[in-house]
């Protein structure tokens, strides 16, 4: 069935209608023409409808004239979460889950809850890391270029070493830092002169999460 789904879209179409769904599930509502132009440098809201007809005709989308928003999934029985998260896969993308949000200023306390998801190429990350993202609250770590909002891909799986930028559980609380183990002795170290690095003491509860592998931001 994704083989036949792959042989009527074009690699263009493949590209909208995965942005398409990746945007609704990140913010709750599909994105406009406007927004799909800028995403693929097309600058003509005629040429984002005239890739998005074709996705109509080949019963992928619904579309209501007069939304701004008005983008929608086909009911076919072929176009089902399952089966666009397996035409991800064909095309070599890995949907990696978002979950709560993590301080990098003030540490807040972690939510546990999947809040979304971000589909990632394959060859940026392995399939085996178990990743997920998490979203960035402060300014502890803008000198190694972390903003609040942006969010931090991060792997459970590779090893962490000194200078590493880690996520790690202080106390039942989420942050983003810099690892430092000497002799022993663990600090977290932020990377904002407004801060002062966090030493762990012996008392603490204190888990290393994993390691931030890549950072992903939205430019409005």
């Amino acid at each position: 069935m994704i083989t036949v789904m792959k042989t009527q879209l074009t690699g263009r179409q493949e590209e909208i209608l995965i942005f398409i769904k990746q945007f609704r599930e990140e913010n709750g509502y599909p994105p406009t023409l406007r927004e799909i132009g800028k995403k693929f440098g097309i600058s003509s809201t005629f040429g984002v409808k005239r890739h998005l007809d074709a996705l109509v005709k080949k019963g992928y989308l619904n579309i209501e004239s007069n939304a701004s928003r008005g983008i929608s999934f086909s009911k076919d029985e072929n176009i089902t979460s399952t089966n666009i998260f397996n035409l991800e896969k064909e095309l070599g993308f890995q949907k990696i889950p978002v979950v709560g949000r993590v301080a990098a200023g003030t540490p807040i306390l972690a939510e546990e809850n999947i809040e979304g998801s971000v589909i990632l190429d394959s060859s940026f990350i392995k399939r085996s890391e178990d990743s997920f993202a998490l979203k960035v609250k402060g300014d502890s770590m803008i000198n190694v270029g972390i903003y609040e909002g942006d969010l931090v891909i991060v792997s459970s799986k590779r090893d962490i070493h000194n200078s590493d930028t880690v996520v790690a559980m202080l106390n039942d609380e989420a942050t983003v830092k810099t690892y430092e183990n000497k002799n022993g002795k663990i600090k977290l170290i932020p990377q904002n002169e407004k801060y002062k690095p966090i030493e762990i003491a012996g008392t603490d509860d204190f888990k290393l999460i994993g390691k931030v592998i890549g950072v992903v931001r939205w430019l409005n």
